[in-house]
């Protein structure tokens, strides 16, 4: 029996807001429990706000769906006791929680928060198996949230991981990534994997909308961006337990977000990096990967054509670097899935294109699922 995490999340900034703290507010997020374990464990996550939380009560709970619906509760300890204080960028591990799980069903973490707290972190996660639920009032022991003073949100506040105590055999899979992860395919892979009958594979989502390999925004216009890649990497994926896998699919924003500071000043063109500096920065996640004992994919960017900022020789920075990854690593050629090369211009396939040029449709999101599922297995 070992430790893995069934399910994380990274910590960033959500987007700002006039109303910064939150007081007297319930927390749900469902998760699908992938395998069987009869431990359970959880950490909270402070890591990009510079203050102190105090959280009141934390519960697990069994349900049978992403819904806001419990069965039962049990209440989490940190360091035996019940209410917990994160200090500034620092996060913490739940005590060890016995609750026999099975395959298939769904854990339901609640956190209540008493008095005012700094609700700046988190990140922003959507897929068909992410849904999260927030309550005015103290709701956590309510079998369902009352409907008139509660709404499903796809932010997650501080929760990071859930890690299950379950048999040698089974193992997470990690994704780290932008946007692109923090959307749909990692929901999509571990669907496919089930489908396949693969039981024994968690998939762990590190994906933050917006950030840059090698940079990062110090303005809060865009401090959900997030950090860059070596301010997050290590922190997000060191966190995760009985992984053997990561999949690496970054680096589409330091190629289409920098503009000249004519049109916006916090996006010079100075920010533009070359190819191979980004290739150093994937590099750089790389050796510390391998420090982890990871085996590690590389995922190729996606097409970008007719997105706002599109230029040529945007398409040629991102070309060449894909053909590196192609060339020099572990590829899983997402590209080349859901998108078409027409004389040197990478385009979305029909009906790969969320209506954006830069973001997969979900039919798409379930190639790369499917993809990144079949490179895993074979």
């Amino acid at each position: 029996m070992k430790w893995v995490t069934m399910w994380g999340n990274a910590q960033s900034t959500v987007m700002p807001m006039p109303q910064r703290y939150a007081k007297d507010l319930t927390l749900r997020y469902p998760v699908l429990v992938p395998f069987k374990g009869n431990k359970i464990r959880i950490t909270l996550d402070n890591y990009c706000v510079n203050e102190y939380s105090k959280i009141d009560l934390v519960a697990i709970s069994r349900g049978k769906s992403l819904s806001d619906s419990i069965e039962d509760i049990t209440y989490l300890t940190f360091n035996g006791k019940k209410d917990l204080t994160l200090e500034p960028h620092k996060s913490i591990t739940s005590d060890e929680c016995e609750i026999d799980l099975e395959s298939d069903e769904y854990l339901i973490v609640s956190i209540y928060i008493k008095d005012y707290v700094n609700l700046t972190g988190g990140v922003d996660i959507i897929g068909p198996l992410s849904k999260g639920y927030f309550a005015y009032g103290n709701q956590i022991e309510n079998k369902k949230l009352d409907i008139n003073t509660s709404k499903s949100t796809s932010w997650v506040f501080f929760l990071s991981n859930i890690d299950i105590y379950t048999d040698d055999s089974n193992k997470a899979v990690i994704c780290y990534g932008d946007s692109i992860t923090s959307q749909n395919w990692p929901d999509e892979m571990l669907l496919a994997l089930r489908e396949n009958n693969i039981m024994n594979i968690s998939v762990v989502r590190k994906a933050v909308s917006g950030t840059r390999i090698l940079r990062q925004y110090e303005c809060i216009t865009y401090q959900s961006y997030g950090l860059k890649g070596s301010n997050r990497f290590r922190h997000e994926v060191s966190s995760v337990s009985g992984a053997d896998k990561i999949i690496i699919q970054h680096g589409i924003n330091d190629i289409i977000h920098p503009v000249g500071e004519d049109v916006n000043i916090f996006r010079p063109m100075s920010d533009l990096p070359t190819v191979d500096e980004l290739i150093g920065g994937i590099n750089y996640y790389i050796d510390i990967a391998k420090e982890l004992n990871l085996d590690v994919y590389v995922g190729t960017l996606l097409p970008i054509y007719n997105w706002r900022t599109y230029a040529p020789f945007r398409e040629e920075l991102k070309n060449e670097f894909n053909f590196n990854l192609r060339s020099n690593y572990k590829c899983i050629d997402f590209e080349a899935e859901i998108g078409q090369n027409i004389e040197g211009v990478w385009e979305f396939k029909d009906g790969c294109d969320s209506g954006d040029h830069l973001h997969p449709s979900k039919d798409a999101y379930k190639l790369m699922g499917k993809l990144a599922a079949k490179k895993i297995l074979d």
